[in-house]
């Protein structure tokens, strides 16, 4: 009661300026006194906010914790449906593969949340609600201190006058508290200091560590989808590559030309403007969805013909490599330059013969296909000239920046005469038999044509020769060049009978057609040109 009496005694003389007023508190340590009640606030909101940050529940044990996040969710699900949709099917493995990594992922977001709720939220807790209170609390005790230390002080000034030992030494003592005071709030300050500091780093390098061990995890799983991925045989076969799709369906043709070509067989080579008339846009994209899921439920499309010409263009189109490639791109559009008509489809035999196995297969399949459509362009009004006009730009583009449009705009004249060719001679380019490398009589024919030292009659007669076999699709095997070359320097009755016999097959049709009709209507109905008849008609008489 004394002490306290004491206290207001002192404070009011202080207040009225009868008395001294000790600073014990440097300016630093004032100031900081002034931002203590700021670093509480700071640390209480920041524990706050890191605490709603975290997906786990806080304070609750490991495998409780772990069963709350949504990771975790997450990943039982994807493993569920992945498990009902069963390993045959592709997103069935894909879901089971990523449930798993979306669990290691949880894993490590609960040992993540569980080190900040122990190096990070714990400290500043313990801080905003324990720490600082404390040192406000004590900078109360050194004010008091500070009151009785001056009180001590007046007290004892009197007391030396009247030699009070007793009082002296009450005032040692006092001294003595308020110093140690002041060595607590010493200690406090750098406390608080280094508080702050470990706290910070830590959660930084809590934060690196956790997404250090996540990247991990789904660096492990990645080349694990890609495996899968790229292992599992039923893929989108639109935008991929040729090569890649037959591959991966262990097939020679593709999927999406057979199967629309097999539905136009039979029922759209009497409809008028195939090719040339767009489908239903949702036709159009369900039919494209079926074909890319491999599914032989495709009865629904028979009827629309239209759809399904639209997506066998659609096909083409996004092929990243144009079926005739990119490669033979400068020769096609060189051989269709030329202005003779037996070199241009000369030229453009080679060209094609050039292409890549996979590619040729295919193109054959589909020109036979197309030339098969013009035979009834009286009735679906598509010649080969309309069919390369709509077909030719989405089978041949030059490998440059730009729109398909643009692209096709810059190279559709070539392209159309192309194809138009191609399709006009389709049998020709792509002969029904096994053989398929160009034949030693043609190219010594045409080296024996161009030749100047040839006459003109004998030029006439390699001429029609040539004629001849490019319309019907003759060729002479290598075998037989020797016995060819021989014979071939004159057009003599010998050498069209090492033709014939060479022929012998092929003619077979020929022969039995000239044999039960006239000549001159058996010509007719095969359109063979009037230059080669006669060249016929010989090598009939020699095989009659």
């Amino acid at each position: 009661m004394k002490k306290q009496f004491n206290r207001m005694r002192q404070l009011a003389n202080q207040t009225v300026g009868r008395a001294e007023k000790t600073e014990v508190l440097s300016d630093d340590l004032l100031q900081i006194e002034r931002r203590m009640e700021l670093v509480r606030l700071v640390s209480h909101n920041t524990h706050k906010k890191l605490v709603s940050c975290l997906q786990g529940q806080l304070g609750t044990d490991t495998e409780k914790r772990h069963k709350k996040l949504p990771l975790t969710g997450l990943s039982q699900t994807m493993q569920e449906g992945g498990g009902q949709l069963g390993d045959e099917s592709l997103i069935g493995k894909m879901m089971d593969v990523c449930g798993e990594a979306e669990s290691r992922l949880a894993t490590e977001l609960m040992q993540h949340e569980l080190q900040l709720e122990r190096d990070i939220l714990d400290p500043l807790n313990q801080l905003a609600e324990v720490e600082i209170p404390n040192i406000l609390k004590q900078r109360k005790q050194l004010a008091k201190l500070v009151l009785d230390y001056d009180s001590a002080k007046t007290r004892w000034y009197q007391a030396t006058k009247s030699n009070n030992q007793a009082m002296a030494a009450k005032v040692d003592s006092l001294k003595d508290e308020m110093e140690e005071a002041l060595n607590k709030v010493e200690i406090c300050k750098f406390c608080l200091c280094d508080l702050f500091l470990c706290v910070c780093y830590q959660l930084l390098e809590a934060q690196a560590d956790y997404h250090r061990k996540s990247l991990a995890a789904l660096e492990a799983a990645i080349p694990t989808i890609q495996m899968q991925q790229d292992s599992w045989m039923e893929k989108p076969a639109f935008g991929t590559a040729l090569e890649e799709h037959l591959k991966r369906s262990n097939r020679e043709i593709a999927l999406p030309i057979e199967a629309c070509v097999m539905m136009l067989l039979e029922t759209g080579m009497k409809e008028e403007g195939l090719f040339r008339i767009a489908a239903g846009a949702s036709k159009l994209k369900k039919l494209k969805a079926a074909l890319d899921c491999s599914t032989s439920q495709l009865e629904e499309f028979y009827s629309d013909p239209h759809a399904v010409a639209g997506a066998l263009k659609s096909y083409l189109r996004e092929l990243p490599e144009p079926l005739m490639t990119f490669g033979l791109y400068d020769e096609w559009i060189q051989a269709s330059n030329v202005s003779d008509p037996d070199k241009r489809l000369q030229d453009l035999w080679v060209t094609c013969d050039r292409l890549p196995k996979t590619h040729k297969a295919n193109l054959r399949y589909l020109v036979k296909f197309l030339a098969k459509l013009a035979l009834d362009s009286e009735v679906n009004k598509m010649t080969p000239s309309n069919i390369s006009i709509v077909l030719g730009p989405n089978l041949l583009w030059p490998n440059a920046d730009g729109s398909l449009a643009e692209m096709a705009a810059a190279t559709s004249v070539h392209v159309v005469s192309i194809i138009e060719l191609v399709i006009q001679h389709a049998d020709w380019f792509f002969p029904d038999g096994k053989t398929s490398q160009p034949k030693t009589l043609l190219f010594s024919v045409l080296s024996e044509i161009r030749s100047d030292s040839v006459g003109q009659k004998r030029k006439q007669n390699y001429r029609n020769i040539y004629s001849a076999c490019c319309f019907i699709g003759m060729f002479i095997p290598d075998a037989h060049t020797s016995a060819l070359q021989c014979s071939i320097c004159s057009f003599d009755s010998a050498a069209i009978v090492i033709i014939c016999r060479i022929f012998h097959f092929n003619l077979k049709c020929v022969v039995s057609t000239l044999k039960k009709k006239k000549k001159k209507n058996a010509f007719k109905l095969m359109l063979i040109p009037a230059g080669c008849q006669r060249t016929f008609l010989e090598m009939f008489e020699i095989t009659k």
